[in-house]
This record gives structure tokens, C-alpha cells and sequence, in this order.
């Protein structure tokens, strides 16, 4: 049996870090349009019934589907209808929107958190309903939120791993080039595993000090 080779990762570490920085880029622009996405989803299902209708089979669509079928769909099944994009775009609109929908539920139970006194205590200072939901709700709301949509963006970089389905060369996919060249599983998967391990830890501490900071305010 041959022992843990350490010059193939000397000499895979330039393509895993390339590969490590279209993640990252990657999973950065998927959590902004799911961040943007699921705010707005999530304040519109909470404020109106009728949105709440027209948006919740969105929803649930994708919390109900597997996000490779998302992705596979939107790559692969949009071109039949003439949408066609690049797997770039197609990897960023499936994790953005896929995210959007577990944000929105995260934001709207964070709008539901809100003391409905503080939305009375608004109108009676002559707030609008928007105004009052835009300086009195929101903010307080996105406090309590803070955690969990961090705690999304750790779950998002981990599924970005799917997107090397649409031969996008991120971190996974970067391996997989590696492993055809070398047939060294053990030690391109160990060290992937543990790349996404550190960074994963890494966001799951900030959560948790997020969350720490809220149990304890500052005082001063």
C-alpha cells in the first residue's frame, strides 16, 4: 500500500486554489441574490395575503425540489424554451434562488418576531405602513434574523460543491480534474474536505458569536 503522497498536493495546490476562488466568488453572488430575494419574498408574503398567494408556490417549489434538479433544470431545460444562459449565470440563479426561498421564511419569521406594539406605536406617531415597516420592523427584524441567514450562507457554500455538475471549475470540480491525472483520491478528497471543513467552521463561529451578541447586548 502506498503511503499519503504529499507532492500531489504541492503540485494540485495552484488549481485547488483557483478553483477555491470561483467558489468563493461564486457562493459571494448566490448569497446576494438570495439575500435580495428572499428579503423581498419574505416582507411581501408577510404584509399581503395576496402575495402570499402568488409567491408561496415559488416557495415551496424550490424548498421541495432537490437543488441539482434546479440546477439541471435551469442549465439544461431552459434552452428548449429559449432561455439559454451561461453555467456561470445558471449556477448563481439556481443557488440564489433556491437560497431565496429558505431565506424568505427566515425574514419573514424574523418580521413575526416584531412585537406588534411597535407597528401600533408607529402609526400612532403618523408612520406610514411602509415607513413603519422601513425604520421600525425591518431593522429589528433583520437583527433577529442576522444569525440564521449566516448559519444560510454556510449551507449555501457547501451546496455550491452541485454546481460542478455544469462544468463550472470551482473547488469540487477542480478536484475531480485532479483525480483523473493522478488517481490519488485519498489525499485531492481529504484536502478538499478539508478546505470546505475550515471555511464552513470559520462562518459557523461567526454565527454562533452573532448569536452570542444577541443573547448579551452591550450595554454601554
Amino acid at each position: 500500500m502506498e503511503g499519503f503522497q504529499f507532492e500531489v498536493l504541492q503540485q494540485a495546490w495552484p488549481l485547488l486554489l483557483a478553483g477555491l476562488k470561483v467558489t468563493l466568488g461564486l457562493s459571494a453572488a448566490a448569497f446576494a441574490l438570495a439575500l435580495a430575494v428572499g428579503i423581498a419574498v419574505g416582507v411581501l408574503r408577510s404584509e399581503s395575503p395576496l402575495f402570499k398567494a402568488i409567491l408561496s408556490p415559488y416557495v415551496e417549489a424550490f424548498r421541495g425540489t432537490p437543488l441539482l434538479i434546479q440546477l439541471f433544470f435551469i442549465y439544461y431545460g431552459l434552452p428548449s424554451v429559449g432561455v439559454t444562459l451561461s453555467s456561470t449565470t445558471a449556477g448563481i440563479l439556481g443557488l440564489g434562488l433556491n437560497g431565496g426561498a429558505y431565506i424568505s421564511e427566515i425574514i419573514r419569521g424574523a418580521l413575526f418576531s416584531v412585537p406588534s406594539g411597535q407597528k401600533e406605536a408607529a402609526t400612532a406617531l403618523g408612520l406610514s405602513r411602509l415607513q413603519a415597516l422601513h425604520c421600525v420592523v425591518l431593522p429589528q427584524a433583520i437583527r433577529v434574523a442576522t444569525p440564521p441567514l449566516v448559519n444560510a450562507f454556510s449551507a449555501l457554500l457547501k451546496d455550491s460543491s452541485l454546481v460542478s455538475v455544469l462544468a463550472i471549475t470551482e473547488l469540487t470540480r477542480a478536484s475531480q480534474l485532479i483525480y483523473t491525472r493522478t488517481f490519488r483520491a485519498f489525499e485531492v478528497y481529504l484536502a478538499v474536505g478539508l478546505v470546505y471543513f475550515v471555511l464552513i467552521y470559520a462562518v459557523s463561529r461567526l454565527s454562533r458569536r452573532l448569536e452570542q451578541q444577541k443573547a448579551f447586548p452591550s450595554t454601554a
